[in-house]
Parts: structure tokens; sequence; C-alpha cells
């Protein structure tokens, strides 16, 4: 059995954060955050934490105001004896966000941390503190992890439905007491506005929570930020941040449907005044590192990468792909030579670098898209590809013959534990990929999950693409498209490391968490 901290020590917690919330948070879903202190610095829009390691983590807060981010921690929710963090000054630059990175912190323990605001010209005038929990990564093999995954966040003009609850998926996932949460991209959806109400099948009326940036597509710094802002109106997600580390990644809607680097909006689209894409991401960038702690991104900084690999002690590895910033233009995807293909030649290298150097036994890899399900490219036609797969099952063709150079480098260096989790195509599915059934046959059998929407439109299962011979053996999704949260298949994943066997237990689940798929893989395998 996993030896694992008790959950008790995490229930026990969520009481104080109850009512901690009580003062910080709104007292009506929807409500912009409200503050408890007038003329205080106040962090109505919750804690976070991310990229938590054995002995460091960041924490991530936002103030109303000016102010001077202060962190303190302890060993127990009393605060006795607090070790004391000097935070950054937060101001416009950053939309009043910031994090503070903690370090020299006690491997595979609970902290309980506050984050205090201080006014920057008075700092004995603080706000309410406001509480959050995490675990660092234990040392020990024994004591076992567990996280859950998936993506897809405010998609298709389904938001925050006060009527249902809101983000009720988050509960369900904070439930199973999580090491982490592996946000897979479409953190936001910048191009989808949210409208006061929407249409049902049924010919009921969904309500959406709305806001003045959340009234058209995001193209100005101040409407990506404010699309972040939304997702934070939810005390679902306020409640489990504070007590669940996040490792997040990006995709397109973070920016736009289906972008690539270089590509022009056509005039068409009379909904974007800045047509060029660039522009674009560059701003989603920057909110992007302000609104989530990333270690290799810094707020209000125009530098550094998504891509990371998150050391989870010796059973775990997480390899965070960005399967966006590096891509080639969309296309057919049927050219024979793509040294580009969809990670880029640079990141390609990184990741065979660091999947030689790991010595966990499994090495997730978090990619924001799937393998072998075939995605078009919609907003450009049929004819374009918008993720791997093309749709031939022959011999590996454009971005197809990157990803082919991958699975043979793992096959022939030997790297065992590999298994790829992704989100993105708005159902749950399992794929076992086995080089008997493939075109492309110099790899090892490996298993690729996909998991979500946390709060979109759910749509039909994708077209498999034979080329790396996958088979499809477990899938959930509806037979209309774009589905709204109120019709059900919303759903989230879960990973589950046993300290002693090592053996890793895969779980898709559904928006209230039951079970609908469990695969049980076995330690030290090159392929299963």
């Amino acid at each position: 059995m996993s030896h694992r901290p008790s959950p008790g020590r995490r229930s026990v917690l969520r009481g104080s954060l109850a009512a901690s919330a009580a003062l910080t948070l709104p007292t009506a879903l929807g409500t912009a955050p409200a503050f408890a202190r007038s003329g205080r610095p106040g962090a109505g829009w919750g804690v976070q934490t991310g990229d938590v390691t054995s002995h460091s983590g960041l924490v991530w807060v936002r103030s109303d105001r000016p102010a001077r981010m202060i962190v303190e921690t302890s060993a127990t929710e009393s605060f006795r004896n607090p070790r004391r963090w000097r935070g950054p000054l937060l101001g416009a630059g950053t939309d009043f966000t910031g994090t503070t990175r903690l370090h020299g912190l006690p491997p595979g323990e609970q902290i309980h941390y506050r984050v205090l605001l201080a006014d920057p010209d008075d700092p004995r005038r603080t706000g309410e503190p406001v509480p959050g929990t995490f675990r660092t990564v234990p040392v020990r093999r024994r004591a076992g992890t567990r996280f859950v995954w998936s993506g897809d966040l405010a998609g298709q003009g389904w938001g925050i439905n006060p009527d249902l609850g809101g983000y009720r998926i988050y509960d369900a996932m904070g439930a199973l007491d999580p090491d982490f949460f592996l946000c897979s991209g479409d953190t936001i959806y910048a191009d989808g506005p949210i409208a006061g109400t929407a249409a049902l099948p049924d010919g009921g009326t969904w309500r959406n929570i709305t806001t003045e940036e959340k009234s058209k597509v995001a193209e100005t710094l101040a409407e990506f930020r404010g699309n972040f802002r939304y997702n934070l109106l939810d005390e679902n997600l306020r409640r489990f941040n504070a007590r669940v580390p996040s490792v997040v990644q990006w995709d397109d809607h973070e920016v736009r449907n289906n972008w690539y680097p270089g590509q022009v909006i056509a005039d068409t689209d009379s909904r974007y005044t800045e047509k060029n894409v660039d522009v674009l991401a560059a701003r989603a960038r920057r909110a992007f590192g302000e609104y989530f702690p990333v270690s290799t991104l810094r707020p209000g900084a125009r530098e550094g990468r998504v891509h990371r690999v998150l050391r989870q002690g010796p059973l775990l590895d997480v390899f965070v792909l960005d399967m966006r910033t590096y891509r080639n233009a969309n296309s057919p995807g049927d050219q024979s030579v793509d040294p580009q293909g969809i990670l880029g030649r640079e990141q390609l290298e990184w990741l065979k670098r660091e999947l030689s150097r790991s010595r966990a036994v499994w090495k997730v890899i978090a990619a924001d898209m799937p393998i072998g399900l075939v995605v078009p490219d919609t907003s450009e036609g049929s004819a374009n590809v918008e993720a791997v797969a093309q749709g031939d099952p022959g011999a590996p063709l454009g971005r197809e013959l990157q990803i082919a150079e991958l699975l043979r480098f793992v096959k022939h260096r030997r790297i065992t534990g590999t298994v790829w989790l992704t989100a993105d195509v708005h159902h749950t599915s399992a794929q076992h990929y086995q080089p008997s059934r493939a075109a492309f046959t110099d790899f090892e059998p490996f298993w690729e999950f996909v998991s979500g929407p946390l709060n979109a439109g759910a749509f039909p299962a994708s077209a498999l693409d034979g080329t790396f011979g996958p088979e499809r053996v477990f899938v959930k999704a509806p037979t209309a498209s774009n589905v709204s949260p109120a019709g059900g298949y919303q759903f989230f994943g879960e990973v589950d490391i046993d300290g002693d066997t090592a053996e890793m237990t895969v779980r898709l689940r559904e928006q209230d968490g039951t079970v609908l798929f469990t695969k049980v893989l076995q330690p030290g395998r090159v392929g299963q």
C-alpha cells in the first residue's frame, strides 16, 4: 500500500480555510471578490501554489491595490513560530499579481502558509491573511504519489453558472486529496466571449456570470488578464487552489483557436482588430505568467518558457510540453521532411536529454495535444490538421515524423515508464499504441490517456490515425457537438502510484468523481 500523509491532516485544514474564506471571498458565487478591511490591501482572488518540489514551491496572490506580498509558513495551522518570506511589491506592471518562491522546505511534509498584503507606505497596515496548504515532494519512494489532470475551462461560451454551483468538478478533484493538479492547457478561452445566457437543447436556459473582459475576444493585455481573472470568480476553484498545487501548461485558447507562430488573422474575422497572432500571443503569454505560478516564467516578464520538467521524487518525473510556441504552420501534414514539427527542434532535443537523465520510475509526458487522434483545423479549412495525426494511417508524415523520432529514441535508449497524458479534445479516452498494429514499428508499446473538459462544451470522439497503431480501449463522449456542462461529459483523470509496488493506477473519472475506467501499469518496463 502507499505510505501517504493522512488525508485527515488536510481535511482538518479545510475547516479553517472555509472560515477564513468567509472574510475574503464573495458571499454569493459570481460577486466580485470583496475585502474585509477598508483601506487595507485585499487578496480576494485567493492564493495558489505551483511547481512544488521536495524543498521549494511558488506561492501566488493578487492584490486589489499596490502592496507588499508577505508569506508566512508553518508546520501546523497554529502558525506558532512561523517562518516569514518577504515577497515582491505588487503593482500595475503585473496587474497586482506576484509570486514568492519558498525554499529550504522539508521534503514530504504538509506546509501551511498564509499570505499577507501590506501597505507599501505603512507595513503595519495589512489585509486579512489568506491561508493555504500544500505537500512538498517526498524523497522516499514508499511515500507514493497521487495527482489529477484535466483541461479546457470556460469554453464554447459555457462559463460560471451559479444555478449549477459553478465549477463543481474542482470539489470532486480536491476530495481525492491529490499532491498536485496537472492542468493540460486551454486554461482560458480568450477567443470565446461569454454571454449572460445561452439556450439549451431541452428548451432551458444556461445562465453565465459575465464580466466586461469576457464580452469580446481578448486582444489587449488588459483583456487577456481579465480572462484569467474570470475563472477566479469561482469559489470552487479558489478553494481548490488553496489546498492543491498546480502544474500548468498552455495550448491554443489562451490566445486564439488553433493558432501558430507567424499566423495572420484573415480580414473576414471581424472580431479582431489586431491581426498579428504573434502580438496576441505575447500578450497572452505575459498574462499567463502573471496568473499562474510557473517556475520558468516570471510575472511581467517577456522571456521564459512553458516547457519544463518537474521532479516529483523517486517515483515520478513530469515532462511538461509546449506544443504551441515552436510549431510550424498548420497544413495538411503530408510533407516527408519536417524538422520543426510541433515541438521545434530545440524542445525535442531538450525532451530527449531530460528523458535520458531521468531516474524516476515513471515519466509522464504532459502533452497539450494528443498523438494519434485526428484534430482538424476547422478555422482554416478541413484540409489542415491542428495536432500531430493527419488521418493517413501509413508511414509518418508531417508532424508525425518528429513523434516517430522521439518514440524511436525512447525505445533504443531503453527508457522505461513513459506514459502520455493530455486533454484538448473534450472527451475522455484511453489509447494503447502497439507496433504490431502500426505502419511505423520502431517503438515500444505505450499508453495515452485523455481527459477533459473541466467546464466547456463536450464533443464526439476524434478519429484515430493508424500510423502508430492506436487502439481505443475506452472512450466516453457525446454523439452531439458542444454539449453543455449541464448535459454532463465533463471529465478529469487520476494517477495513483503505489509506494510499495510502484504500480501506476490510472483512473478516468466523471465530473462527480465516478470512476469510468481503470488501468494498472507495471513499473520497470520499456513498453507495455
